[in-house]
């Protein structure tokens, strides 16, 4: 009688007239067909020829990718020379519109050949400040199936800061790209509530990072497209006509208090990238927003007497910092900036008294303006000139030849010099002659 087999495989199934046999007991078994087996480079492979084209162009030699930076083959992208490009295969497809959403293939390198960017597909709308500069700039500059070289300094990767823990501060960079696909961008607009809150949380997020990383511009740019994403929520949007267009579901109650607490926090941050570009009415109209949708917001009140504070509203950056102080007591913050504004009241009141008093324009030690001019043309007069009576003695011939200092103007040099006020000095008494 026929088992199952030594290696334990199904065994076929049980005849019309046959009974059940073996570990199947009836049960219905196909075979399967062989693997087929579909080449794809691997990760290994990808990078493995990522170096040795890296090798070819030279980067990979003793002196880093300076000499790249020279080099010819390379098309610029930016005036300064900065940013590079080399292709490798030249692409078929259409470049990207502003305002289209990409994907793209990145491996990306240090000068000592440390791999710090490895994406297989990355997608962003260039523009927007979702990526690194050299990509931001560079892939518009690339046609669809286009795979090239860009050679970045560090103020196109990651700049002065650098990227812990692979980039090191002011490190150049070279990408290799793969232009995979090109799309229109997604509208905010026709995004239902939840996909509004993960777009505005995203784009706030990358707005974090640049403010952290000093680049006040492109972090308010993040902030303001997260406010784009986040407004608008439940609204019908409508074409010329009147028609509607694409009707937005409308959010639920824990959607709509999310949106609202999200949209707060991009007008914050707003208004500290705004405050950091030396922007004020920009900020303070962040900040006012902010406070309309939320009245007690402890950041946005804290801004708003910061703001005020700066421009001289001394008064009422004084109650609105109050007003949070009532709502958050320990609020450190708060209470370093109403200390700051309250010894500035002080020192600004003390400043009238401490201050020297100007000299006037009449009385003992004063001079007009033409003193000086009237002194030299006296002593430009011809005839014999008097001695000074009195105290103090007559200064040598050096002294006189000396100048005034240059913070000291020359009637004060000449009145230093010039005899107490009690004898004129132009008029000595007659008995008195020079020698």
């Amino acid at each position: 009688m026929q088992g199952a087999s030594a290696g334990g495989s199904p065994e076929r199934e049980a005849g019309a007239d046959e009974r059940p046999r073996g570990p199947g007991r009836g049960r219905r078994v196909r075979f399967r067909m062989p693997h087929t087996t579909i080449v794809v480079p691997s990760g290994r492979d990808e990078e493995q020829l990522f170096y040795r084209r890296l090798d070819a162009l030279g980067a990979l030699g003793p002196d880093g990718f300076a000499p790249l930076f020279a080099a010819e083959g390379w098309s610029e992208v930016t005036e300064d020379r900065l940013l590079r490009k080399r292709v490798v295969r030249d692409g078929q497809g259409g470049a990207p519109q502003p305002g289209q959403e990409v994907s793209v293939k990145v491996l990306g390198a240090l000068e000592d050949g440390g791999l710090v960017e490895r994406d297989p597909r990355l997608s962003f709308v260039p523009g927007q400040g979702d990526a690194v500069q050299a990509l931001e700039l560079g892939v518009p500059t690339m046609r669809g199936g286009e795979i090239c070289f860009f050679l970045a300094a560090s103020p196109y990767g990651y700049g002065r800061a650098g990227r812990e823990p692979d980039v090191p501060p002011e490190a150049p960079l070279v990408f290799e790209v793969t232009l995979l696909e090109v799309r229109d961008g997604p509208d905010p607009q026709r995004l239902p509530p939840a996909a509004r809150l993960r777009l505005g949380a995203q784009k706030r997020e990358r707005g974090n990072v640049h403010f952290a990383r000093g680049d006040f511009a492109a972090a308010l740019l993040s902030y303001r497209l997260a406010l784009r994403a986040l407004e608008g929520a439940g609204e019908e949007r409508r074409d010329g006509a009147g028609a509607d267009r694409c009707p937005a579901s409308p959010p639920g109650p824990h959607e709509e208090e999310e949106l609202r607490e999200q949209r707060v926090k991009c007008l914050n941050n707003c208004a500290a990238a705004a405050r950091r570009l030396q922007r004020g009415a920009e900020a303070l109209a962040a900040v006012e927003a902010a406070l309309r949708l939320s009245p007690d917001n402890g950041t946005a009140l804290l801004r708003r007497g910061q703001l005020l504070a700066e421009q001289g509203h001394d008064e009422e950056a004084a109650r609105v910092l109050r007003r949070a102080l009532e709502l958050d007591p320990a609020s450190k913050p708060v209470h370093a900036e109403l200390a700051r504004l309250a010894k500035r009241r002080a020192r600004a009141t003390e400043e009238p008294r401490d201050r020297p008093r100007p000299p006037q324009s009449s009385g003992e030690g004063a001079a007009p303006p033409e003193e000086p001019r009237a002194e030299q043309l006296r002593s430009e007069q011809p005839g014999p000139r008097p001695a000074p009576h009195g105290p103090p003695p007559a200064p040598s011939e050096g002294a006189w030849s000396q100048q005034a200092p240059p913070s000291q103007p020359l009637g004060a040099a000449l009145r230093l010099l010039a005899p107490a006020p009690q004898f004129p000095p132009l008029s000595p008494p007659p008995a008195q002659q020079r020698p």
